[in-house]
C-alpha cells in the first residue's frame, strides 16, 4: 500500500464573489504521478498555487505524510518538500545552470560552486537529467532550461514536485526523455502532480487522473481504467466529439508565396534565413518547429511588422485578380488586403486586447481609425462581442465586463473570434489554443477548418503534433529560422516531424522548400 504525500480536506478560495475552488478534496501518494485535468478557469492552477504557498486557502486543511500542515508561502512549501515547476521559467539568463540552482540557498560557510557542480552532477546522473551545470542560460534550449527548474526543487529536497504545463513547448524527443526522467523519480518514491491539456500524454504517463470542474473535484480515476472520451465528459459535463474533420481542400489556388526571405535583428541575428513557401486558398498550412525558431517572426513578416533584409513576399488578391508584393506595405495597408494576424502571444493581455476595456471595445480596436464623427458606432461591435461570447462560449458576466476580469483562456477566444469576424483571406493564426482546455481548443479547431472552406489560406502555428498532424494540409518545419522540410500532413508522423525540428539545414525532402 502506498503512503499518501499530501491530502487536500475540503479546500475552498475565493477571488472575491469568484470561488476558484469549493470543497476540493484530494490525495496523491509517494511513488505516483498524478495528472490533474480541467477546462479553462476550473481551478487547477489555483489549486496547486495553494499547495505551493503562492495562494492561502480560506478554508480547508493541507496534511503532508499524515500531519496537517500550513502553507502561508514558497518558502513554507520548500520546507515541506514542496516544489513548483512553472510553465514561465523564472531563470537568470547570463547565470549557468548550477548557479540558477542555488541562488538564494542560505548555506554554512563560503559558498562552494565546485561542490554545486557536483552535487547537480549527482542529481542529473540518478534521475538521466542531461545538463552541463557550467552552461549559461542564455545558450540553453528550452528544454535545458526546464531541466533546470526541475534541478533546482531536487536539489533542495523536494519530495513532492508539481509541473504546470510542463511539454508544452517540448518536441516529442524532448517529451518522451522527460517523461523517461518523471517515471524514475516516481520509482524513487516521489510525489509528482502534473497539470496538463494533452490526454495522450495523461494516459500515457500518470498512474491516477483528478479532474476539476468549474472549481469543484469530479473524481479522481485509475489511469488504466479510463480514456479520452470519458475524460474530457468528465471535464465538460457533458459528451465531446473529440475528432478533427479535415476536409480536402477544394481548388486550391497559390495565395501567398514567399521567396529567399531573410530577416536579420538590429544586432545582427539572422531571425529567418532564405524561407520560401507557398500558402495556398482552402488550405491550413501548418508551421511547426521548436520555440523561438523563427515562426514569429515569419507572421510578422508576412503582416508587415518585421522588416525584410531580401526576399519577396507574392500575395495573389482573389478581389482585384492583382499580384501585390506585401513587403512594399504598411501593416495597414496588409491588413486592409485581407491578410490577418491572430497572433496570441504568451501576454495575452500586453499585445493582444486591453485589460481594462471591456470585450465590446476591445472589437472597436479595429475600427477606431474608421470613426468620421466624435460618436463612435458601439451598435455593431457590441453585436460582434455578443457572436463571439456566443459562437465560442466565452464565460463573462456580459460583453461589457472588463478584459483583464476573464480567465486565460477567456481572454484567448476574444483574441482569436475577432480576427476570424474580419472574413480574411489569409488567416494567419499562432499558438491560438495555448494554454486552452480540449473543449475550447477543439472549437478554435473547428472555426479554422469553417475557414479553410470558404477558400481562406490558414496558416496556423501550433505546439502539439498531434494536432498538427489532425487538423493541416501540409506542415511545414523550421529550424533556425529555416525550411528544414514540408510534409503532406495526411501521411506524415511525429517522430518524422520531430527530428525535422532538431535539423538546422534547408533540405529538400517531401518535395522541397516550394511544395
Amino acid at each position: 500500500m502506498e503512503s499518501v504525500a499530501i491530502e487536500l480536506k475540503n479546500i475552498t478560495k475565493r477571488f472575491g464573489t469568484i470561488v476558484a475552488n469549493s470543497n476540493v478534496n484530494l490525495t496523491v501518494n509517494h511513488g505516483e504521478i498524478l495528472s490533474l485535468l480541467g477546462e479553462n478557469g476550473s481551478g487547477k492552477t489555483t489549486l496547486m498555487n495553494m499547495i505551493a504557498g503562492i495562494y492561502y486557502p480560506d478554508e480547508g486543511q493541507i496534511f503532508i505524510d499524515g500531519s496537517e500542515v500550513v502553507i502561508r508561502s514558497p518558502k513554507d512549501a520548500f520546507n515541506y518538500k514542496i516544489g513548483m515547476i512553472h510553465q514561465h521559467f523564472k531563470l537568470v539568463d547570463v547565470f549557468t545552470a548550477a548557479q540558477n540552482i542555488v541562488l538564494g540557498l542560505k548555506e554554512d560557510g563560503k559558498f562552494n560552486i565546485k561542490n554545486a557542480n557536483k552535487k547537480v552532477e549527482e542529481i542529473s546522473t540518478k534521475y538521466g537529467f542531461d545538463i552541463d551545470p557550467n552552461k549559461k542560460i542564455y545558450e540553453m534550449s528550452v528544454s535545458e532550461k526546464q531541466t533546470v527548474e526541475i534541478i533546482k526543487v531536487l536539489y533542495r529536497g523536494a519530495d513532492i514536485l508539481i509541473l504546470d504545463e510542463p511539454t508544452a513547448v517540448l518536441t516529442p524527443q524532448e517529451t518522451q526523455k522527460l517523461f523517461a526522467v518523471l517515471r524514475r523519480m516516481r520509482d524513487d518514491g516521489k510525489a509528482i502532480i502534473i497539470i496538463t491539456h494533452k490526454l495522450h500524454e495523461v494516459l500515457s504517463l500518470s498512474d491516477r487522473v483528478a479532474v476539476l470542474r468549474k472549481g469543484e473535484h469530479i473524481g479522481t480515476v485509475i489511469t488504466a481504467e479510463t480514456n479520452e472520451s470519458d475524460l474530457t465528459e468528465m471535464m465538460v459535463g457533458k459528451k465531446i466529439n473529440l475528432n478533427i474533420d479535415r476536409s480536402e481542400p477544394v481548388n486550391p489556388q497559390d495565395r501567398l508565396v514567399v521567396r529567399d526571405v531573410d530577416c536579420i535583428s538590429r544586432d545582427g541575428v539572422k531571425l529567418l534565413d532564405n524561407v520560401s513557401f507557398t500558402a495556398r486558398s482552402g488550405e491550413i498550412l501548418g508551421i511547426a518547429g521548436i520555440a523561438g525558431s523563427g515562426q514569429r517572426e515569419l507572421l510578422e513578416a508576412i503582416a508587415g511588422l518585421q522588416h525584410l533584409n531580401s526576399g519577396e513576399i507574392i500575395y495573389n488578391n482573389p478581389k482585384s485578380g492583382n499580384s501585390e508584393n506585401l513587403r512594399d506595405k504598411t501593416p495597414m495597408q496588409i491588413r486592409d488586403l485581407g491578410v490577418r494576424l491572430s497572433f496570441v502571444p504568451e501576454d495575452r493581455l500586453g499585445m493582444g486586447l486591453v485589460g481594462n476595456m471591456d470585450i465590446v471595445d476591445n472589437m472597436m480596436l479595429r475600427s477606431y481609425r474608421k470613426g468620421n464623427s466624435m460618436f463612435l458606432q458601439r451598435k455593431e461591435p457590441k453585436n460582434l462581442a455578443d457572436d463571439i461570447i456566443k459562437q465560442l462560449e466565452v464565460v463573462t458576466p456580459s460583453a461589457n465586463t472588463p478584459v483583464r476580469r476573464l480567465s486565460g483562456g477567456n481572454v484567448q477566444k476574444v483574441l482569436v473570434g475577432r480576427e476570424i469576424s474580419a472574413s480574411p483571406t489569409v488567416l494567419m493564426a499562432a499558438y491560438p489554443v495555448r494554454g486552452l482546455d480540449i473543449n475550447s481548443s477543439y472549437m478554435i479547431y473547428n472555426l479554422l477548418n469553417q475557414q479553410k472552406e470558404k477558400g481562406v489560406s490558414v496558416i496556423f502555428v501550433g505546439e502539439d503534433l498531434d494536432v498538427l498532424i489532425e487538423l493541416c494540409d501540409r506542415i511545414m518545419v523550421i529550424g533556425s529560422g529555416r525550411v528544414t522540410g514540408i510534409v503532406d500532413g495526411r501521411t506524415a508522423t511525429k517522430e518524422e516531424i520531430g527530428l525535422l525540428m532538431t535539423k538546422t539545414d534547408s533540405t529538400d525532402m517531401h518535395g522541397g522548400d516550394q511544395q
